[in-house]
């Protein structure tokens, strides 16, 4: 069935054809049926190099045989009883070896999940009932951190969201500053930010601003909350945090670490971690912080995780994958100083993106660098989508250690013709 045949049928089964906001596509997505490595192809046959990888989830390229191997090995087995088992130890274990700040991890089912229950133990911790976030950092979809996602709006991103909640979340500028004042407010007591900077590094943080921030948060007495739900073993083996040795009292992870199956957790220091233990009791609450989840650390998560643990932990695909972005990089500024084109490719880690009008985004704030007309978006996204190449988010992509030259080679000379389609079609001058 084509992909537009399929949408036809998703628009009546699903809210607006799909599962997730970001996968709508104008006049339709296209319908993977199969991936490995670093491509994939759609139901029509045709295929695509990826730079989306699941959305950040398959640091070791899809269909790893370590991980398809651990996966039927589990499902033989058992499937998904609700009880503990061997693997979830050995898993958090693993987190707790990588990650500097790690002294107890708790598993969830999803990365918004695991921001939902690290700000529930901020608060359990530090008493306060507010929380501070910094402007345009993205930490999911639920009610307590939609205020402040989109940068440059306090209004919070959906409808549905109660003011009294919104009431809670403060927003600042990621400047130590900004942040110093906003956390003269004694009423806040936790502070959550992703350690890439906004959108996965879209809007840089720079090492020494993010060493500041830290200090300042620290200097306030608050639960510090690291978002590394994408940066988790993808900037190093132990995140951003290990790599640039600046340690939170929490921190967020999934994709990755889940083996790129759902799942999500929550790291941190024992303190706050054993909140959730069922043996502390607070106010005549035991567990003090609650904690549920049916299919948390479900048995076929936790063995794809720990086969994927050894690998990752090496660092040779973190080195691969950033090898691999950096020349999509220099390829893609290269071809921008061609064509004639004032914009660059810039980011962290494996991560690439790309902003066109400005050779420079050092002075722009984050709702500028993420304000591309819609229609300039559009046409590099349709232009690279219709040459195989599929990107992340907006303008932006990620590699894994599946990408190797040749691939990334083929996608810049997609990118070099996209930039020539759109010159001509006036949306570049």
């Amino acid at each position: 069935m084509s992909n537009s045949d399929l949408s036809l049928h998703a628009r009546a089964a699903l809210p607006g054809g799909v599962s997730h906001e970001l996968r709508y596509r104008d006049p339709h997505p296209v319908y993977i049926d199969r991936a490995q490595g670093a491509e994939k192809w759609d139901t029509e046959g045709r295929r695509y190099i990826d730079f989306k990888m699941g959305s950040a989830s398959q640091m070791l390229g899809h269909g790893h045989p370590a991980i398809v191997e651990a996966i039927r090995k589990q499902a033989g087995q058992a499937i998904f009883s609700a009880d503990c088992h061997e693997a979830e130890i050995l898993w958090a274990e693993w987190v707790n070896r990588l990650y500097p700040c790690a002294e107890r991890t708790r598993f969830t089912a999803s990365g918004s999940e695991a921001t939902m229950l690290a700000l529930r133990l901020g608060r359990a911790h530090s008493g306060k009932d507010h929380v501070l976030r910094v402007d345009g950092h993205y930490h999911g979809w639920h009610d307590h951190v939609l205020k402040g996602a989109k940068p440059g709006t306090l209004q919070s991103a959906s409808l549905g969201v109660p003011e009294a909640v919104n009431e809670l979340i403060h927003v600042c500028a990621a400047e130590p500053k900004a942040m110093e004042h906003a956390l003269q407010d004694d009423r806040v007591g936790t502070v959550i930010f992703e350690a890439s900077g906004a959108s996965y590094g879209s809007v840089p943080l720079p090492t020494e601003t993010l060493r500041a921030l830290h200090n300042v948060a620290r200097d306030a007495g608050v639960v510090l909350i690291f978002d590394e739900v994408i940066s988790g073993f993808r900037w190093s083996p132990g995140g951003r945090q290990a790599r640039d040795v600046i340690v939170p009292d929490l921190t967020t992870l999934a994709k990755i670490v889940a083996g790129g199956l759902p799942g999500g957790a929550v790291c941190g220091r024992a303190e706050i971690m054993e909140l959730m233990n069922n043996t502390t009791a607070r106010k005549g609450v035991a567990p003090a912080v609650s904690h549920k989840g049916t299919f948390n650390a479900s048995p076929l998560v936790a063995a794809a995780a720990c086969a994927a643990m050894p690998l990752l932990a090496s660092g040779e695909a973190q080195a691969q994958a950033d090898a691999m972005a950096a020349r999509m990089r220099d390829g893609m500024n290269t071809a921008l100083s061609d064509l004639g084109v004032v914009g660059l490719a810039y980011g962290d880690s494996s991560v690439f993106h790309v902003f066109l009008g400005r050779d420079s985004i050092d002075d722009l704030s984050p709702a500028q660098i993420r304000g591309l007309p819609k229609g300039t978006v559009k046409a590099y996204r349709d232009g690279m989508l219709a040459r195989g190449v599929d990107m992340m988010s907006y303008t932006s992509g990620l590699t894994s250690a599946a990408h190797d030259p040749e691939l990334i080679d083929e996608a810049i000379e997609a990118f070099r013709a996209t930039l020539t389609d759109m010159i001509r079609d006036g949306v570049l001058p």
